[in-house]
């Protein structure tokens, strides 16, 4: 071993240093605050139709904000046009109203 290569260390080369990422950021949604007749009248012919109603449903696919979403979903099922599944504090789901005619069996006696 010579006296040059005694002074270097015996890695071969300068560890870098890890870059940390900045991590994903989400794109920043515009939506409708308030709704315009438009946008109501696509509401109350496209929402009845759907399986599954959420306020973030109506969220993603109307681009109206939470609480506008909210207020219409309130309405929609005063009018019958929905149905609520299930209800709690942070989330209320919702259903089509299905028009089934509740008619009595007839039992045979």
């Amino acid at each position: 071993m010579t006296k040059a290569e005694a002074g270097k260390p015996s890695s071969g080369g300068k560890a870098k240093k890890k870059k940390w990422s900045k991590g994903k950021v989400k794109e920043k949604s515009n939506n409708a605050v308030v709704i315009d007749k438009a946008t109501m009248d696509k509401l109350y012919k496209d929402v009845p139709t759907y399986k599954l109603i959420t306020c973030s449903v109506l969220m993603d696919r109307m681009k109206i904000n939470g609480s506008a979403a909210r207020k219409v979903l309130a309405e929609l099922e005063g009018k019958g046009l929905i149905k609520r599944v299930h209800s709690s504090a942070s989330l209320n789901i919702y259903t089509r109203a299905t028009a089934v005619a509740e008619e009595p069996v007839a039992t045979k006696a």
